[in-house]
């Protein structure tokens, strides 16, 4: 069928996963800007119901999309030994994609510049007057959308070269067990009482959601991702031997490939189109968060918007490149141990201060002071080496999406 082209906004948000949602939502609460959301319509494209986790103190914007919240946090050791934390006034969170779109359509239909288009984004390019994005509607009309700028989520083909990259990969199963067996009050964020691999770490990860259910999952990081039935394996021993939750009901699943990467990541291909989220390399390399990242830089864009110019701020500050790109050396390298580097930094730095780190959020004396807590000689060994290293391309993971 023949295209045409839609009258010309001042915004298209290319994508409706965590990056889009939140910059329209932004956007919608802002009320400056006219803008358009183009989402995959149902099918193939459009991803399967995911899990967003972040901490955050107080209420939130989202806090009725929230799906369960949990003041305590506890680190398993190799070792069997225990640690529960409390990291008030931040509090561990986690959204369902399904709940999270339903609040931002909701706040979008509300707002008088606000459009969502069920479409496929086939071409983003720069024209001499902004920018359009040409899609292709489910019915097969091409439509093209005008705008002064379009923000691009979609996921890369390739991902930039660097020197070190890791993938944290997981499957999760959502169990019903037929006692009560979670503590509701508290997730258990990493166990690493389960076997490690040969290269990188591995823990498990259990979200009570109720005394008789969870989302119990089990995380690597390491280069290749695994097959489906070797996560199963590694799920049924944990929740067997370790958890020895009984009997239990598999209800649903989930899955996802993250890139842990120190690439350098473009967010502007243009002068009027940009890359956010992931795609703009919003994931916290050493810990695979990325949903409070895209926060702040969704705000940062509203707020640029709303002053009559665009800011796209990097996702992460060069300090936290810096330290993270260190870290992923030395685990890369096997000079440190991950099991005993991680549960080393709950047991030595203040649980809100540790919170506030791994998502980029603390002073530079914060900083000094937690890298006194790492093994000073293997880190200073991989970051002395970093500056001579090559950046090159590796293979782009394609199993899943963004956990948290």
């Amino acid at each position: 069928m023949p295209g045409h082209t839609v009258g010309r906004s001042d915004v298209v948000i290319v994508g409706g996963g965590a990056a889009g949602l939140s910059l329209a939502h932004c956007l919608a609460e802002s009320g400056a800007v006219t803008f358009i959301l183009v989402e995959p319509p149902d099918g193939p494209r459009r991803p399967p119901e995911r899990t967003w986790c972040y901490w955050e103190r107080g209420t939130g914007g989202f806090d009725e999309a929230v799906h369960t919240s949990w003041p305590l946090l506890r680190i398993h050791g190799t070792d069997g030994d225990e640690l529960t934390v409390d990291p008030a006034p931040l509090s561990y969170r986690m959204l369902r994609s399904t709940a999270f779109e339903r609040l931002v359509h909701a706040r979008v239909a509300r707002s008088p510049g606000g459009r969502i288009l069920r479409a496929t984004a086939d071409i983003v390019r720069n024209t001499a007057g902004g920018a359009e994005a040409r899609c292709t509607t489910p019915d097969g009309r091409t439509l093209t959308l005008g705008a002064r700028h379009v923000f691009d989520s979609r996921p890369r083909h390739t991902l930039p070269p660097a020197r070190t990259q890791l993938v944290q990969h997981f499957r999760g199963w959502f169990v019903r067990t037929d006692t009560k067996r979670f503590d509701p009050a508290v997730a258990e964020l990493m166990d690493f009482r389960v076997p490690q691999p040969r290269h990188g770490l591995a823990f498990g990860y259990t979200l009570p959601l109720a005394p008789d259910r969870a989302l119990v999952e089990y995380t690597e990081f390491s280069r290749t991702p695994l097959h489906t039935a070797v996560y199963d394996a590694a799920l049924t021993n944990y929740s067997r031997d370790i958890l020895k939750l009984g009997a239990f009901t598999v209800e649903s699943t989930e899955q996802g490939v993250i890139p842990m990467t120190d690439a350098r990541f473009a967010h502007r291909i243009g002068p009027a189109v940009f890359r956010i989220g992931a795609a703009g390399g919003a994931t916290r390399p050493a810990t695979g968060y990325t949903f409070a990242a895209i926060q702040r830089q969704s705000r940062a864009i509203a707020a640029g918007l709303h002053d009559g110019h665009v800011v796209v701020p990097p996702p992460h500050g060069g300090r936290a490149r810096a330290m993270d790109a260190v870290l992923l050396r030395a685990l890369d390298t096997g000079r440190i141990d991950g099991p005993d580097f991680f549960t080393g930094l709950f047991r030595r730095v203040p649980p809100e201060r540790l919170l506030r780190f791994l998502d980029g959020d603390t002073s530079p004396w914060e900083e000094w002071g937690i890298g006194l807590r790492t093994p000073i000689g293997p880190m200073m060994r991989s970051a002395i080496e970093l500056p001579f290293l090559p950046r090159r391309f590796h293979p782009v993971p394609r199993m899943g999406g963004n956990k948290r």
